[in-house]
């Protein structure tokens, strides 16, 4: 299996969120030790209006890891593309790529949490053209080299080149979030790999799995050549009693987002809020002793899963290190 991780950092506003306990310059020491110790990539969040201090600008802090570091691939989990002008977005990340030397993995999605949708003005009704909108016009400022135009719902460009070029080509691989069947199905069809979320159960993650896999056979190409990978949160307890506390910290922390992510009517469908309360920490995140944990790990490998993005449940960079000193 290969490991890297994922969330961001907080800038000391409210409490320590699911997966951003850290301030920003310690989060960059924690990424620099995750490199050290043979982790192979960091994905970070992207998140709005919390009152929690998550990142909201990650290509801008991501860009400044990309220079205190060399192999870590750099990954957005997720860009949320109905929230960006995307010709301003493509160029920020063709820039990301290039000071990087071709580290980006370009992660997108529709996002889920209603209080971002509403802060910007959004509908979230709308999500879903927007999203298909923007990311053929990012898509296409990344492969053509003459100036275009276009004229759309949402977006107009006229007689542009979009600048710098990617290194990496065509572009940076493409990862997309997804957790319902049918966005499961169009990101294999799209060429993309597959972010699955941290807080889903693992018999919800290997059914989805399993739905990207039979979309790649059915469109014939090899599941082998695309990757899934997983985010699950981390912590390493001495004993049950360190397990019951960390996993009622992660629940109360959770309750705060889901808070921010439901809509006025209560009935927000996105995937992601379907299972909460501390049975998703019991039974899906990596929260335990080593050898739960590894017991836990080598069913998600039997599943054929094998990229996992660990979250910092609050073990911080010491959990990082007996962390690879058991499994890297």
């Amino acid at each position: 299996m290969k490991f890297g991780i994922f969330g961001g950092a907080r800038q000391k506003r409210g409490l320590a969120d699911t997966d951003s306990p850290t301030g920003y310059r310690d989060w960059i020491d924690y990424n620099i030790e995750a490199e050290a110790l043979g982790f192979c990539s960091s994905f970070t969040t992207e998140h709005h209006f919390t009152g929690l201090g998550q990142v909201s600008a990650s290509l801008n802090l991501m860009t400044y890891l990309a220079a205190k570091t060399t192999t870590l691939r750099l990954g957005t989990a997720v860009m949320t593309l109905p929230w960006h002008n995307p010709v301003l977005l493509a160029e920020q990340a063709a820039t990301l790529d290039l000071v990087s030397e071709g580290r980006l993995d370009f992660g997108v999605g529709k996002e889920y949490r209603y209080n971002e949708f509403h802060g910007f003005g959004v509908d979230m009704v709308d999500a879903d053209e927007i999203f298909e909108e923007a990311l053929a016009l990012i898509l296409k400022s990344w492969q053509t080299e003459e100036r275009w135009s276009h004229t759309g719902k949402h977006w107009q460009f006229n007689e542009i080149v979009v600048e710098p070029p990617t290194v990496q080509e065509p572009h940076p691989p493409i990862w997309l979030a997804a957790g319902r069947p049918d966005s499961i199905r169009a990101a294999a069809r799209r060429g993309a790999h597959l972010l699955l979320d941290q807080y889903s159960p693992l018999h919800a993650v290997f059914e989805r799995a399993e739905i990207f896999r039979d979309e790649l056979r059915q469109i014939g190409v090899d599941p082998q050549d695309r990757q899934i990978a997983l985010a699950r949160g981390l912590f390493i307890a001495k004993d049950a009693a360190e397990k019951a506390d960390v996993i009622a910290r992660r629940t109360k922390a959770r309750d705060l987002v889901d808070q921010l992510a439901e809509t006025p009517d209560g009935d927000n469908a996105a995937s992601i809020m379907q299972f909460k309360g501390p049975e998703e920490a019991v039974d899906g995140a990596l929260i335990g002793t080593l050898d739960e944990i590894a017991d836990r790990l080598e069913v998600i490998r039997q599943s054929g899963i094998e990229y996992v993005l660990l979250s910092n449940a609050g073990g911080g960079a010491a959990g990082l290190r007996q962390f690879s000193e058991a499994f890297i």
